[in-house]
């Protein structure tokens, strides 16, 4: 059965329907209820003509036999109405009504920037849309060209807080968007997923195309809120030319979303065409997934340090460790191109057990145990964080007793700790573990998650450390994430403190911890610790 969340949240007739194709139970319908009349028991009896209750029967019957969702359309008192029946068991099935968006009758005419508003939103329309204008492209040689968005931020909010939320902010973010005037290159958009949109441009110019998809993403970047949450979207844009790059509607697709995920791997606000390049980057990539299974169960893969010192007086504080990967052929491969495949194929959280377990023999080599209150500290990955052995697996490594756990810290990213439970941590905490909110101020943050859990620093983004010199914007955050910190008796603590001038105005700010290039010559902390079984 459907949850009743569901059917509220929901503004379409939904109709639980046995084979023959007569209601059951129903729910929602505002909008649509015309077709029929809820009875005095709660249940719902269809008035809708004969040839719409065949067509219903008909498509119950194929969706349960085909063990599969099917779709059509129908006319019914001047209106169109779109219906999707999907199975439900072995005899009966779910059927969805909604009134659809390119009927052109109806009761109220919507202005056009509403309308287009709603088309943004409705998938199917959009792809019918986009053929259709493709096609019309090639037949008349006219340019075009499609911009694949993808919005880095969009899946992690459905995950940790709810998809209700997630579609919230998209649809604020699209309702920011500027409707094209008749003067400027003709565009439209559409919503491909939950965290892609698309943008088709007539046009083959590069420079006209790049104007359009960065105006975009800049409305896009616009802080959302929603109750006490921030939230800050991230777009990475990739753009394919009919003609050009591909001669199908369906090939230009998958060449501009390959091209968005190039600009996501590289991190990149610049708008990446697709190139045959891209192509064998993809088949790299599948090497790289083969061998960091290989690396994960070998320890291959190891941790970085750097200093965290007290910007006053210099004194080391902590060991913070970075992962890194030295492979034997490639060199050196970034966090960002193999994290993202660890998350891709399900060894995340099996890397960060593998770098959890090499903490001590780091420690050790690092000299730790020899200075007083000296910590070594371990980001941890994003699946790890929420993976529901987190704490466990934790415990279990302290249980070990090669590390104290006042020498352990454990930084988690803002975003990953809206979804766990404070209380999970104090356990924890209660051993001696500090916790520290990493990459504030980056993607979305919650004042009331920050002061429930049991946290002992919090950590500015190192984006906006290293741009505090010139950029006002850079230190009004910086000053708000160390009043937020002060305000929840929390340690500010800064990362990518690169000169003399971004140490005097974190000090001046209030900010007594930092690690970076300042320091790496008094620590000589960019070498890594030799691993036990090396230095034997």
């Amino acid at each position: 059965m459907l949850s009743q969340e569901l059917f509220d949240g929901l503004p379409d007739l939904l109709l639980l329907l046995k084979r023959d194709g007569s209601p059951i139970a129903h729910a929602g319908g505002r909008g649509v209820l015309e077709l029929g009349a809820v009875t005095s028991t709660g249940g719902f009896e269809p008035s809708w003509s004969e040839a719409t209750a065949a067509l219903v029967r008909r498509l119950a019957r194929k969706a349960i036999a085909n063990r599969a969702p099917v779709e059509s359309r129908f006319r019914e008192r001047e209106k169109q109405y779109e219906i999707r029946v999907h199975p439900q068991g072995p005899d009966r099935a779910i059927c969805v009504i909604r009134p659809s968006l390119n009927d052109a009758g109806g009761d109220a005419v919507l202005e056009q920037t509403g309308e287009l508003r709603k088309l943004q939103l409705d998938r199917r329309g959009f792809l019918r849309r986009f053929k259709e204008s493709t096609s019309v492209a090639t037949l008349c040689e006219r340019p075009v060209a499609v911009a694949v968005l993808y919005i880095e931020e969009v899946v992690d909010i459905a995950q940790i807080i709810a998809t209700k939320v997630s579609e919230e902010i998209m649809t604020t973010a699209l309702a920011r968007l500027p409707v094209p005037s008749g003067d400027a290159t003709n565009w439209y958009l559409g919503q491909l997923g939950a965290n892609l949109l698309a943008l088709v441009v007539e046009s083959a110019d590069r420079d006209a195309i790049e104007a359009v998809v960065l105006d975009v993403c800049a409305r896009l970047r616009e802080p959302i809120a929603v109750g006490d949450a921030e939230f800050r979207l991230t777009p990475y844009a990739g753009v394919s030319i009919l003609g050009v790059d591909a001669s199908s509607p369906r090939v230009l697709l998958d060449h501009a979303r390959a091209a968005a995920a190039e600009a996501r791997r590289a991190a990149s606000r610049n708008v990446f065409f697709f190139s045959d390049t891209m192509q064998l980057k993809s088949l790299e990539r599948i090497d790289i997934a083969r061998e960091l299974r290989e690396a994960i169960t070998t320890s291959a893969i190891r941790l970085r340090y750097t200093g965290r010192h007290d910007l006053e007086t210099g004194r080391l504080t902590a060991w913070v460790g970075y992962v890194r990967w030295e492979h034997p052929l490639r060199g050196e491969i970034r966090p960002a191109k193999f994290l993202r495949v660890a998350q891709t194929i399900g060894l995340a959280a099996n890397l960060s057990r593998s770098v959890l377990a090499q903490l001590p023999s780091d420690f050790t080599a690092l000299g730790g145990k020899g200075k007083k209150d000296v910590r070594i500290s371990l980001g941890a990955l994003h699946d790890h964080v929420l993976h529901e052995d987190f704490v466990a697996d934790l415990h279990a490594f302290l249980d070990d007793g090669r590390l104290a756990p006042e020498r352990l810290e454990i930084r988690i990213a803002e975003k990953l700790l809206i979804a766990r439970d404070p209380g999970t941590l104090r356990s924890l905490q209660a051993r001696g573990v500090q916790f520290v909110v990493d990459e504030v101020g980056r993607d979305f943050s919650s004042l009331s998650v920050l002061a429930r859990a049991p946290l002992w620093g919090l950590q500015l983004d190192r984006a906006w450390v290293q741009a505090l010199s010139g950029d006002a914007v850079a230190r009004s955050v910086c000053k708000a994430g160390i009043s937020i910190a002060t305000a929840l008796a929390l340690t500010p603590i800064a990362t990518g403190v690169d000169d003399e001038a971004q140490r005097s105005a974190l000090l001046d700010l209030g900010c007594p911890y930092g690690s970076g290039d300042l320091y790496d010559g008094l620590t000589s902390s960019d070498a890594t610790p030799v691993p036990a079984q090396q230095s034997a």
